[in-house]
């Protein structure tokens, strides 16, 4: 489930750098700058992205609209780039190959709170009374 993200990827000006052109943008107009070493706190996709690339160990990550820039040592591109380029496109992806989503609640029951027993819902309520019966009291 979820869209896969479509990358193009550019060599930078220097050897440890790659840029990776995306279908979408990430970050509208604001430049996200992170730092391996840094804690990345945000909730937001590029920062959801950068945690994944530094898991994969690159150095630095520059997200600016639909472009990702990745700085790691010159020596692993070669074993890296395949890696980063996977992780961009399933940014978005959110059920793997092979994996199934949770199982359905059946209509009107609520799924239940950390173990529980299912909850049924309320029945509605009952309609107010006739106004015949309110006039003849």
């Amino acid at each position: 489930m979820g869209q896969s993200i479509t990358v193009t990827v550019r060599a930078g000006v220097r050897s440890d750098v790659k840029n990776f052109d995306l279908n979408r943008s990430l970050t509208g107009m604001q430049t996200h700058r992170y730092q391996a070493g840094q804690d990345v706190a945000g909730t937001k996709p590029p920062d959801e992205l950068a945690r994944r690339l530094f898991e994969l160990g690159v150095s630095a990550v520059t997200i600016y609209s639909s472009v990702v820039t990745v700085v790691a040592p010159a020596e692993q591109w070669p074993t890296l780039q395949a890696k980063v380029e996977d992780t961009i496109e399933k940014l978005f992806i959110y059920y793997r190959e092979g994996q199934l989503p949770a199982p359905a609640t059946p209509a009107g029951e609520i799924p239940p709170a950390e173990g529980g027993p299912p909850v049924e819902e309320a029945p509605p309520a009952e309609e107010a009374s006739s106004p015949e019966a309110a006039v003849g009291s």
